[in-house]
């Protein structure tokens, strides 16, 4: 793929709206019709992509038909989609039979995502959120679910995800893997490794190192992670916070903000990515308040940074 600052794909995650219609009705069994609220918001807050994350709609539960409308809808908005992100479904979550479900719904999302002409499908081994998590201010503060030191559910994650790449290869899409904490994508080393013994060409790593510097408790520096991952980096949700220790007590803060004001200096970031041959889609990504008008700022800025890194 070659882009240049104006026309590289930057989606608006759907991550913001609600999948829920009210009365146990879930937006994705819902009218077509009732998808266009949200495609038009994204569309007047300037993006020309979406990244179709699950909780909003669930494209591989969608019929034939359905997937025709949401891309007929999203068309009419002038609307493509650059992704297609799925959520908390881990391929080996401890349940063998929803592991089970969740590999089969990831072959159903890639079937979508080749209906619907979407070239990345991002998974990750993240798993549904604690009750604790649900209580608290933000779910990061409380501790989730963690993959196990275990040589046999990590030769698991290994063989699904190499099968779930080859079966996406035929339609010349590229799986993406989310890092995540507590998960075997939870570091840049092991997010490596997993690439690595995957071994499939259209298999790589989506850097959400936001999911890590935001954590209260010590992390690796950003810079370590982008640098590791940024070879195998094939698609790239952004999202930054603010982030602060005090040695005295042994807080942390971490909070949401907008890409150029946080923690994580996405400038730099991208360039190291560049550098390493990035060419993916970027989506842009932020946690409460107005969330769709922050990843619009994200985008612009996004578009600054290339411009200047691409000399252009």
């Amino acid at each position: 793929m070659v882009h240049d600052a104006r026309s590289w794909p930057i989606g608006a995650a759907t991550l913001n709206f609600s999948g829920d219609l009210g009365e146990g009705r879930s937006l994705t069994d819902g009218p077509p019709e009732a998808w266009r609220p949200v495609l038009r918001e994204v569309a007047l807050a300037g993006f020309e992509h979406v990244d179709l994350t699950d909780s909003w709609v669930r494209p591989g539960d969608l019929t034939t038909e359905g997937r025709s409308e949401l891309v007929r809808i999203a068309g009419d908005l002038g609307l493509a989609f650059s992704a297609i992100s799925v959520t908390r479904k881990s391929i080996i979550t401890p349940d063998p039979e929803q592991a089970r479900a969740n590999f089969d719904y990831d072959l159903r999302t890639i079937d979508a995502a080749a209906q619907m002409g979407v070239g990345v499908v991002c998974l990750g081994l993240h798993d549904p959120l604690l009750p604790a998590q649900r209580e608290a201010l933000w779910f990061w503060l409380a501790d989730g679910a963690e993959d196990p030191d275990d040589e046999v559910t990590w030769a698991r994650a290994v063989e699904g995800f190499a099968r779930l790449g080859d079966y996406a290869r035929q339609y010349d899409i590229r799986i993406s893997l989310e890092m995540y904490e507590g998960t075997y994508l939870g570091t840049s080393a092991s997010s490596v490794k997993l690439a690595q013994d995957i071994g499939r060409p259209n298999v790589g790593l989506c850097p959400d190192i936001g999911n890590i510097v935001r954590l209260h408790r010590p992390v690796e520096d950003w810079r370590d992670m982008i640098s590791a991952m940024a070879p195998y980096t094939n698609y790239w949700q952004a999202k930054n916070y603010l982030r602060d220790f005090d040695p005295a007590t042994g807080a942390y803060f971490s909070a949401p903000v907008s890409l150029e004001s946080g923690f994580i200096d996405y400038r730099a970031a991208v360039g190291i990515v560049l550098d390493a041959g990035f060419d993916g889609p970027f989506c842009v990504e932020h946690y409460g308040g107005d969330g769709l008008s922050v990843s619009a700022t994200n985008r612009e800025y996004l578009r600054r940074v290339l411009a200047a890194k691409l000399g252009e």
